[in-house]
């Protein structure tokens, strides 16, 4: 079946050994070989890969393309015109895939239409989970790091101070005027009364 097929070019500078020319060119000869059949060609210049949807519109006019469904394949140069991470590869394919719709990545050599191309973008998704697992626990890592080093959240209550709420209860006086005498939360005085109560049983 010949394949309608977007092709999508992006530079950040424009060099003599990287031009949106030139991956295009590469692209259209593979179309060629392949019998695609070119409906639309997407181009972003001078635009980093970095950069949001919004801040570019020949990739924004991709992802239109695909929504109202007008291809069937995206043919790119490499992962790296598409965007700079793997988070951002990933949510990629998962929209186009939605809409049926395949990429062909040339430097990578990657097809989704065919059975390797599908298995390389399920181990792609394998290896964006990793990444994600990996930056979890850096983050439990570094604040395991602060709590050695300081305690977080607010500071424990001093000792007069507890007894002083302690004492105010015992006297018959309520939680929120207990609160307003010895200047702690109304939580806190409930924690205090509910614990005196536990001790009393």
């Amino acid at each position: 079946m010949t394949k309608r097929v977007a092709l999508y070019g992006r530079v950040s500078t424009d060099t003599k050994n990287q031009t949106v020319e030139n991956q295009l060119r590469e692209l259209q000869a593979v179309g060629a070989r392949l019998g695609w059949i070119v409906v639309a060609v997407y181009t972003d210049e001078g635009v980093s890969g970095a950069k949001g949807r919004d801040k570019r519109p020949g990739f924004d006019a991709l992802l239109k393309g695909v929504a109202r469904r007008e291809f069937d394949l995206i043919a790119a140069w490499s992962v790296c015109r598409l965007g700079r991470s793997l988070q951002d590869l990933i949510a990629f394919l998962g929209e186009i895939q939605a809409r049926s719709v395949d990429l062909y990545l040339h430097q990578q050599a990657l097809d989704t239409s065919s059975p390797s191309g599908r298995a390389m973008f399920q181990l792609l998704g394998v290896f964006a989970e990793f990444e994600r697992a990996m930056i979890r626990s850096r983050v439990v890592a570094g604040l395991d790091r602060v709590r050695g080093k300081k305690r977080l959240g607010r500071p424990p209550m001093p000792p007069e101070r507890i007894g002083l709420i302690v004492q105010a209860l015992k006297n018959g006086k309520g939680i929120r005027e207990t609160a307003r005498e010895t200047g702690a939360s109304t939580t806190t005085v409930m924690r205090i009364a509910r614990s005196l109560t536990n001790v009393a049983a």
